[in-house]
């Protein structure tokens, strides 16, 4: 169902009460789905996106773990694989990798491993990004290193409707999503979100703002700033912004079909710059649409540093004035 066929009752909801409310949904319609974590349970979680479901469901499904990252998804993966649909939150994106070798070696490679006897139906929720003055190892963005690993899909979105949509999707899919929540717009904004249960497919972008001059392409927070930019550069430029909503698998054909009508590019994400999926979207563009390209693409985005401490995080941040400026550069070549 897509958001123009929606007719139902809806709620007008943050995007970290749409990602509670598609996880309330999803353990309603299916007993299976259990959620675990640190404080996931009495407390709901540290920025409440759990709030509710242990009175709701109880402790065997709403599991409160221990502080062991590399245990709650190795845990989450056996259960996955014996027929389970956990939900494992980390409390931060950053906190992430001690269960990295559980999740790359073992979860994205259930499938293969097993010759498709066994899959591993699991999404690791993580609140990502920054812009909420935490310390580097809350602020990171590490989507490529998740999008690098074939067997894993990559969800990021930027509205309370596609959180829920897309995180039903995760949860139905039958092998590992990593779905990246950005905390920067967690209670940003509100937007419509239908009470009943919907996806929002894996792998679909969404053209947030058709234009003709050039193609922006970013996701979750970055997609704001974007969109503030293309409307401030209205007059002069017209901007057409894509919002990729999955980092893996790309939406090609959206990007491709975006670039053969506007002929330039810019790609906006806040992670460094250096081995960000930026230059992915770059080479796609290249191999496929080289023939229509008028100038090169432009990358905006964070710094190859280690994300700052909060003195300086809204310079490593793009933010409309740099992002302007580099479409601006595009255009002018």
């Amino acid at each position: 169902m897509s958001q123009a066929e929606t007719t139902q009752e809806t709620q007008n909801l943050t995007l970290v009460q749409a990602v509670q409310d598609g996880l309330y949904t999803e353990m309603k319609r299916d007993e299976d789905v259990l959620v675990m974590g640190e404080d996931v349970g009495k407390n709901g979680g540290v920025f409440r996106a759990t709030e509710g479901l242990y009175d709701e469901f109880g402790e065997n499904r709403v599991i409160d773990t221990p502080l062991a990252e590399s245990g709650i998804v190795g845990t989450a993966i056996g259960m996955a694989a014996y027929g389970l649909k956990p939900v494992p939150e980390m409390q931060f994106s950053g906190f992430m990798y001690p269960a990295f070798d559980q999740i790359v070696s073992h979860a994205a490679r259930m499938r293969t491993r097993s010759r498709g006897r066994f899959t591993c139906p699991m999404v690791v929720r993580a609140p990502y990004g920054g812009g909420i003055r935490a310390p580097e190892h809350h602020s990171e963005s590490m989507e490529a290193f998740y999008a690098h690993q074939p067997g894993l899909k990559v969800v990021i979105p930027s509205t309370p409707y596609d959180t829920k949509g897309l995180l039903t999707s995760a949860i139905r899919d039958p092998d590992p999503v990593i779905f990246l929540e950005p905390k920067l717009i967690y209670r940003a904004f509100r937007g419509d979100v239908p009470e009943e249960s919907y996806e929002v497919p894996i792998g679909e972008a969404a053209v947030r703002r058709e234009g003709s001059d050039i193609s922006v392409f970013t996701w979750g927070a970055m997609t704001r700033p974007t969109m503030e930019a293309a409307e401030q550069l209205a007059d002069e430029i017209d901007v057409e912004v894509v919002d990729l909503r999955t980092v893996s698998p790309l939406d090609e054909d959206t990007i491709v079909e975006s670039f053969k009508k506007t002929g330039r590019a810019a790609v906006v994400h806040e992670a460094p710059k250096s081995g960000g999926l930026g230059g992915e979207i770059t080479s796609i563009i290249q191999e496929e649409a080289l023939l229509y390209q008028e100038s090169p693409v432009e990358r905006i985005t964070g710094f190859d540093t280690p994300f700052p401490l909060y003195a300086l995080e809204d310079y490593y941040l793009p933010e409309p004035a740099r992002i302007k400026e580099g479409i601006r550069d595009a255009v002018s070549f």
